[in-house]
């Protein structure tokens, strides 16, 4: 299969890179500054283990060649660019007649629990993976990935549910990469767990390392709440402990520690925007739907979008103004 990655950030970027070190074709899909960058000088993928620069075919788009027959779509983009990104490839055409979404699987290699739904109103074939990929992008042509032994874990499976041979030969070419690939026909119960995860990536975003422990555990009781009321089910976090185990730990690169999640990096790059809304916000959505109070999810997403719009540094918003918004 051929893949064509569509983001090539944090965690495009190192499933790019190490696909592409297995032999496997792969184009990658940026924009701006980083797809110069990757253009002139291919994509930097610094690792625990050294650093490894691949010339990948990079474009912004699709233009009017058809893709391959055997083509995989993999959208790794943030959640809040989900849409204009499947608008985008919905209608690119396919050899042999019909277009992307009538034909390709489209992998949604995303945090947040939004992005299959809303792929699944386009394309006829989507196959939700969970990531756990502890990775960097902040600089043109470059992307850290801190995992090891492996880079990451990927479960993936069908939406809404089952498993499938195409899921099977996806996850034998990312466990030819390096990956732990496990196929799960319940992959969205493990999308809900990470979900559960990510309600504290606003948090860091906002604050950076120093966050008191009170305030984790309120947000994420409030999710578990949410979810209990909506009757979906979710991993628990001695479940994810025990099947990561020591597979995916986090190493220094470089000799630095990761800097910051996915949230952290939107901030710290200036980016304009961030998943907030579709991490703690679909904590927010689940609340108001089921009748469940929801005021610290809330008042993160608040902050970080007043972060955000403010121009406040990755991690410096003041935690009393955060207090008071839950307040």
């Amino acid at each position: 299969m051929r893949y064509v990655i569509i983001g090539a950030g944090a965690v495009g970027g190192t499933i790019g890179v190490r696909l592409a070190q297995a032999d496997r074709d792969v184009t990658l899909v940026a924009r701006g500054a980083h797809l110069d960058a990757v253009r002139e000088r291919g994509l930097t993928l610094r690792q625990p283990d050294g650093d490894v620069t691949a010339r990948l075919a990079a474009v912004d788009g699709p233009d009017d060649r058809p893709l391959p027959a055997d083509t995989v779509l993999m959208l790794t983009v943030k959640s809040q660019d989900t849409e204009a990104a499947l608008a985008t490839w919905v209608d690119a055409p396919v050899a042999g007649g019909g277009t992307a979404g009538e034909r390709l699987p489209l992998v949604t290699a995303q945090n947040g629990v939004a992005n299959e739904r809303a792929a699944l109103r386009l394309f006829a074939d989507v196959h939700p993976v969970c990531v756990w990929l502890p990775a960097t992008h902040l600089d043109p042509g470059v992307v850290v990935a801190n995992g090891h032994p492996h880079p990451g874990m990927l479960h993936i499976g069908r939406y809404p549910g089952g498993a499938d041979d195409t899921d099977r030969a996806i996850a034998a070419d990312l466990t030819a990469a390096g990956f732990v690939a496990p196929v799960r026909e319940d992959v969205l119960r493990w999308k809900y767990g990470k979900l559960l995860s990510n309600l504290g990536n606003g948090l860091q975003a906002l604050l950076g390392e120093d966050i008191p422990d009170a305030l984790v555990e309120r947000v994420r009781a409030e999710g578990v709440a949410a979810l209990a009321a909506a009757g979906i089910p979710h991993t628990s976090p001695a479940e994810e402990r025990a099947e990561r185990g020591d597979l995916v730990q986090q190493r220094p690169v470089g000799g630095a520690d990761r800097s910051g999640g996915s949230t952290w990096q939107s901030l710290a790059r200036g980016t304009g925007s961030t998943e907030v809304d579709h991490l703690n916000g679909e904590v927010a959505l689940l609340g108001r739907l089921h009748d469940v109070p929801t005021p610290a999810n809330v008042a993160v997403q608040r902050a970080v979008r007043r972060a955000t719009r403010q121009r406040i540094a990755a991690g410096a918003f003041p935690l009393a103004e955060l207090e008071k918004m839950i307040a």
